[in-house]
């Protein structure tokens, strides 16, 4: 099939910045907008909601993620996450999730099910997809790929705010800066699509950066790279 314009990469580590920019970029280029992430807490979520203890999750099978029932539909903007047949999205974004979803993440079944599902969104192009493994793994035919890094500190302050706490408890920004860079490690260190950047993708260190200034990065290289 023939692609209808470039399909973008965003990958990065916890807290870079990527699904606030990716889905802004896409707004901006009117272009679809593909969050990785929010599949693979949709399968952590299903699970959870089955009872299924996390030691479980390394025995389970194509088949057994498969009957979950995890899908997405397109939408203007992007694509509606569902699981059993019904929309999913705050629910994505509890703790219980959270803690789960990088030990699911790494299973070899878990992303052998979601690249095909990736993929299709892919098809038509004029696509923006951030996780961890966009560029190297699901589009490495991807016409622009990006990979935004940020300092540990700047990404624990980011994560703070989004979760709605202030950023000024030197304890809990401790907290914070550990549990990204265990995040980190686990990312990094999986034998199955280990977080990294792809050799042609162009780093942007967005510590400092305002998001408009970091959103207008991305869209200048996009721009820049695809000329109409």
């Amino acid at each position: 099939m023939t692609r209808e314009g470039p399909v973008v990469t965003l990958d990065g580590p916890a807290g870079s910045g990527k699904s606030s920019t990716a889905k802004e970029v896409a707004k901006r280029l009117s272009f679809r907008h593909l969050d990785s992430g929010a599949l693979y807490r949709a399968l952590t979520l299903a699970l959870t909601q089955r009872g299924v203890a996390q030691e479980e999750w390394p025995r389970l099978t194509e088949a057994d993620l498969g009957a979950l029932d995890v899908d997405i539909t397109p939408t203007d903007e992007g694509f509606q996450v569902l699981v059993s047949g019904q929309v999913v999205d705050a629910e994505l974004r509890t703790q219980e999730v959270t803690e789960g979803v990088s030990h699911l993440a790494k299973l070899p079944a878990v992303r052998a099910i979601l690249l095909d599902l990736q993929q299709r969104a892919g098809e038509c192009g004029r696509l923006v997809a951030e996780g961890r493994d966009m560029g190297t793994v699901v589009f490495p035919d991807a016409e622009v790929k990006v990979y935004l890094v940020a300092d540990v500190a700047e990404r624990a302050r980011r994560r703070l705010l989004d979760e709605g706490a202030t950023d000024d408890d030197p304890a809990e920004l401790h907290r914070q800066i550990e549990a990204i860079r265990a995040r980190d490690s686990r990312d990094s260190e999986r034998e199955l699509s280990p977080l990294k950047k792809a050799e042609d993708a162009v780093e942007i260190d967005t510590t400092g950066l305002t998001f408009d200034a970091q959103v207008a990065a991305v869209v200048q290289l996009v721009l820049r790279l695809t000329p109409s």
